[in-house]
């Protein structure tokens, strides 16, 4: 009796359906997907060990380059972690501010995957409308810190400046166009018998194996786990605002779909809330150490030149410590364990990508199914490659 033949496929690392720098090797039994194995590495960035070389402040960048699809959540993420260790306690004004910025974060990162999904199973037309409403957030950020993808956005202590009544314009337009477009995009696919069958039943995970391999976010939620940072462990005042969390029930591609179609709701409602009840006060903390003066007074007074100075090349020492903090990232639990020897940079820093621990459950997921499933499951999955390498 003659040996079944496997054939041996590479997918990736630069295969434009990946959408990253990551290979998966498929032993395939005609379409079927019998085995899979992934392979990491080619980005080849090393941050954990560049943070230990560099001052807090100059930890922010390599942050934007985690989760790229929604960097403000890396950035203040990891300011909130330093001001742990630092015991410093924000005003109610930077904590509203943090929360409509991460919830416009969240809202451009679900826009793109979700959008994608709709590309991978042949809807492009979607991904190009909603990319519209993405570019809306980037002026917004642009006029809040004057970049656009990596943000490096805010400082230890609250921000650089204030919300500018352009940047409150902008949100106000954003919040009052989005829902239109949002309504438009889910009567293109929600109930799309092309797109329900393509994504039903496809790349499912239980809840107890999503549990096993440490999944967050909206894939733990698909799977029909309602844990969510924001709730569990809130921060930065999230728990003076009232949202719901989405779940599905199969774990599959069309229920992580749904989840991150309706959790775009909910970070439309939190940003609406936030900005309307928007705080008076400061937009920083009186932290000299660490927050950076103002640009008028380093041009005008030596005490301000002399900790821009300090503060900028790294000359100020940190408390021995060693914390956790952690956020809702756009695909899951963000976390930075930092460990501190009392000096002017990070002992030892960990992050905690969700991308990198749900990416091993990968294998698994698509095993049984066709290829163009593994492709969709990967979309839905929401695998950012910079998670992959750090």
């Amino acid at each position: 009796m003659e040996e079944k033949q496997y054939t041996t496929l590479n997918l990736g690392p630069t295969h434009p359906a990946t959408h990253g720098i990551f290979q998966n090797v498929l032993t395939l039994d005609g379409e079927q997907i019998i085995s899979a194995e992934q392979t990491i590495g080619y980005i080849h960035r090393a941050f954990e060990k560049i943070a230990e070389h560099r001052p807090f402040y100059q930890v922010t960048p390599l942050t934007d380059r985690l989760n790229y699809c929604s960097s403000p959540i890396n950035n203040i993420g990891w300011h909130m972690t330093v001001e742990k260790l630092l015991g410093v306690k924000t005003t109610k004004r930077v904590d509203y501010m943090r929360i409509i910025l991460m919830e416009l974060a969240r809202i451009t990162d679900h826009l793109v995957c979700n959008s994608v999904i709709g590309v991978d199973s042949g809807a492009l037309t979607g991904f190009i409308y909603v990319f519209q409403e993405r570019e809306k957030v980037y002026e917004i950020y642009e006029e809040v810190s004057g970049a656009r993808l990596t943000t490096n956005m805010g400082r230890i202590g609250g921000f650089e400046r204030d919300l500018s009544p352009a940047a409150i314009k902008k949100i106000r337009e954003f919040l009052d166009h989005l829902p239109k477009v949002l309504h438009e995009f889910e009567k293109l696919l929600m109930r799309n018998r092309i797109f329900m069958d393509r994504t039903i039943g496809v790349g499912p995970i239980s809840a107890e194996r999503a549990l096993n391999y440490g999944f967050t976010g909206p894939n733990l939620r698909a799977a029909g786990v309602d844990y969510d940072v924001r709730v569990m462990t809130p921060y930065s005042s999230y728990d003076d605002f009232e949202f719901v969390i989405p779940v599905g029930t199969q774990g599959d591609t069309y229920d992580r779909f749904c989840v991150r179609q309706q959790e775009l709701w909910e970070s439309i409602k939190l940003v609406r809330n936030a900005l309307e009840n928007l705080p008076e006060g400061n937009f920083h903390v009186d932290v000299p150490h660490f927050y950076l003066p103002p640009k008028e007074a380093v041009y005008s007074k030596m005490e301000a030149l002399i900790w821009h100075f300090k503060i900028v090349m790294g000359e100020i020492d940190v408390p021995v410590g060693e914390v956790y903090h952690s956020v809702e990232g756009g695909n899951g639990e963000l976390g930075f364990y930092l460990v501190s020897d009392g000096g002017r940079t990070p002992y030892r820093l960990h992050f905690r990508r969700p991308g990198f621990i749900y990416y091993q459950a990968y294998p698994e997921m698509i095993k049984g199914g066709v290829l163009s499933d593994a492709i969709l499951t990967m979309s839905s999955m929401n695998v950012i490659a910079g998670e992959l390498d750090a």
